[in-house]
């Protein structure tokens, strides 16, 4: 747990508060005073970090005197960060890798991996092989799933990422991901190209679906919270928070709350399935 070191003193001169140097004033000491007292570190999954904030948002209303930083950067560096002590909290959307278990993880939620296109595309609905033979190019043209006739603009997510990793396991296998993929390092990203070109197609956070795409139909089901909590879309992963060690303080306290009934409805509420459901 991180604590901030707030010293400063009572006269007309700089002096230090969390803010950094600053003139003396009463709406300034006003607001070094409010300053959290304690302050913990979440880091890592960038397709785990909007939720976060919501939690984090949250639980710095119930409790003003407590701070939680989110921060992105994958999967992969939230674990390492857990690891290394760096973050008090780890946030990984996919499962741990063996060389990982020394790390305590708590599942905190569920989500689906949506295959998105331009809402002008035609084709609603893809199978597992096709998609398969799409991102390892077997599979290059529209004109081969339905649609019009057009280049396949594939657009997948980083190395590291537990996005790509849990589509690796998921959908591709033993069978890579072609180079010739478009990387982007966010759903965010994805999704803002994909909304841009009629002829991209992406994997995102299902619960992070809006109206500037379309989502397809896998196997002949949806991305919706009813299949993926009945197991009729397959593709989905879970969402970890991860600490080295039992968590202690303020971090257990946010891992509580986010594993409470009133944290698993907020996550439920932005699409996410809740273990509530389980």
């Amino acid at each position: 747990m991180k604590k901030l070191n707030r010293p400063f003193k009572i006269q007309s001169k700089p002096f230090a508060c969390a803010a950094g140097i600053v003139l003396l004033s009463a709406a300034l000491l006003s607001a070094c005073a409010a300053a959290p007292d304690e302050v913990i570190i979440v880091a890592g999954s960038t397709s785990v970090q909007p939720y976060a904030e919501i939690l984090a948002e949250e639980y710095e209303r119930l409790h003003p005197d407590s701070g939680i930083d989110i921060q992105g950067g994958g999967s992969a560096s939230g674990i390492t960060a857990a690891l290394s002590g760096t973050a008090d909290v780890g946030m990984s959307s996919r499962d741990l890798y063996a060389d990982e278990q020394s790390l305590k993880h708590f599942e905190i939620a569920r989500d689906g991996l949506a295959m998105i296109v331009h809402p002008d595309n035609p084709v609603s609905d893809i199978t597992t092989e096709q998609l398969r033979a799409l991102y390892s190019e077997e599979i290059t043209d529209w004109s081969q799933l339905g649609g019009e006739a057009g280049r396949i603009h594939l657009i997948a997510r980083e190395e590291g990422s537990g996005t790509r990793s849990a589509f690796e396991d998921l959908v591709m296998g033993e069978v890579f991901i072609t180079p010739r993929a478009i990387i982007q390092d966010s759903n965010g990203a994805i999704r803002q190209l994909v909304a841009g070109d009629p002829h991209s197609i992406g994997f995102i956070s299902a619960g992070l679906v809006d109206e500037t795409v379309k989502s397809l139909k896998l196997d002949g089901f949806a991305p919706t919270s009813i299949n993926l909590r009945n197991g009729d879309y397959r593709l989905f992963r879970p969402f970890l928070f991860v600490t080295n060690g039992w968590p202690e303080g303020l971090t257990k306290k946010f891992i509580d709350f986010t594993l409470s009934p009133d944290g698993q409805h907020l996550l439920m509420e932005e699409g996410l399935i809740s273990l509530m459901d389980d």
